[in-house]
């Protein structure tokens, strides 16, 4: 295996640490991006990946993407991600959790954790007890913190919104055909206040019962998981996992329109420039699906209300606007101007 800094997704971060504990099981590695405006924040995923080094490579990816979303939504906080590598057959219990909260905790504060795919608030909790520098715990109703799926889903669903008011020139989502991928905590959630406003739906996930329960929840059509990329529709909505935008599968789509929930979407860098020079309006994940680490970095900082939180989330479609505005002016793909951005708040403009 190569070194660390020789991986392609490597970009100057300060910290990548590796854990083992041999007791409870755990595997994790930790990438810290940068704490140039505070302490590197974002979730943990526990995943099974079929080859080691991909763990480190999404650790890699997502911490920079952090570092991004969390300069992007103006949060005093760097980039973090955390990854628990769940072999096959593994269970998770409360003693690898124990682990991974002593490992989070051995690092002093340079990453905050929460929650991400395969970890619950639940699974916060058992981590909180042997580390501080974890948000997402349980709240009670109104209090800021929590899970962050409703407050991701509210970010994207505006996102959503505003993308259609970029590219079909409309303020409302009513008759607009929306393929939506995933239908997980965000995309659901995402799905039911697009339908709630008359939007007609595509849905597939990987998880075809619950594809197929929401769908007859809400009277949408049911496409097989891949075949999704290619539905002709308004808006192509990707809420499951990243580096769907391939340039195989940029080239098939049918839609004028990219704005969804998923991390790292893009496979590469020069498939921004593909998508731009399709003239296909992309919403910069990181952007769009900020809601989530807006409520759980004010729940870590002791700031604000449950308002502020929600005030801070309806910023996401003037912030888009301003990055389709550049990138419209100097024909720069979204995804670069969004990087811009993020790059010249971090410090390495």
């Amino acid at each position: 295996m190569s070194a660390v800094w020789d991986f392609a997704d490597f970009d100057d971060h300060e910290h990548v640490h590796m854990f083992r504990d041999r007791a409870s099981g755990l595997t994790a590695v930790i990438a810290v991006h940068s704490t140039h405006l505070g302490p590197g924040a974002g979730g943990v995923r526990y995943w099974h990946y079929p080859e080691r080094a991909s763990a480190i490579t999404d650790a890699l990816r997502l911490s920079r993407g952090m570092s991004y979303k969390n300069a992007m939504a103006g949060l005093p906080m760097g980039g973090g991600k955390g990854v628990i590598l769940a072999d096959e057959g593994q269970v998770k219990t409360p003693e690898l959790l124990a682990a991974f909260g002593r490992a989070v905790e051995s690092l002093g504060g340079a990453y905050v954790t929460a929650e991400d795919v395969g970890v619950n608030d639940a699974d916060m909790v058992e981590i909180s007890k042997h580390t501080k520098h974890v948000s997402g715990l349980p709240v009670g109703n109104g209090e800021v913190g929590g899970d962050p799926g409703p407050f991701t889903a509210l970010g994207v669903y505006l996102g959503v919104k505003a993308a259609i008011r970029e590219g079909l020139g409309v303020d409302e989502v009513k008759d607009v055909r929306i393929a939506i991928q995933g239908v997980g905590s965000v995309g659901g959630k995402v799905a039911r206040r697009l339908a709630s406003e008359g939007a007609k739906l595509t849905l597939a996930d990987v998880n075809l019962t619950r594809a197929q329960a929401l769908a007859e929840e809400l009277g949408a059509d049911l496409v097989d998981s891949a075949a999704i990329m290619e539905v002709e529709a308004d808006v192509l909505s990707p809420n499951a996992l990243g580096a769907i935008l391939t340039e195989q599968s940029i080239e098939r789509l049918k839609v004028p329109i990219v704005a969804g929930g998923a991390n790292n979407q893009l496979a590469t860098a020069a498939d921004g420039q593909r998508i731009h020079d399709r003239g296909i309006v992309y919403a910069p994940d990181y952007v769009i699906n900020a809601g989530g680490i807006i409520n759980v970095a004010l729940e870590y900082l002791g700031q604000g209300s449950r308002e502020e939180v929600e005030s801070r989330i309806h910023k996401i479609p003037g912030r888009l606007a301003e990055i389709w505005a550049e990138s419209k002016a100097s024909q720069t793909p979204a995804s670069v101007v969004a990087d811009r951005m993020a790059q010249q708040l971090i410090g390495r403009g």
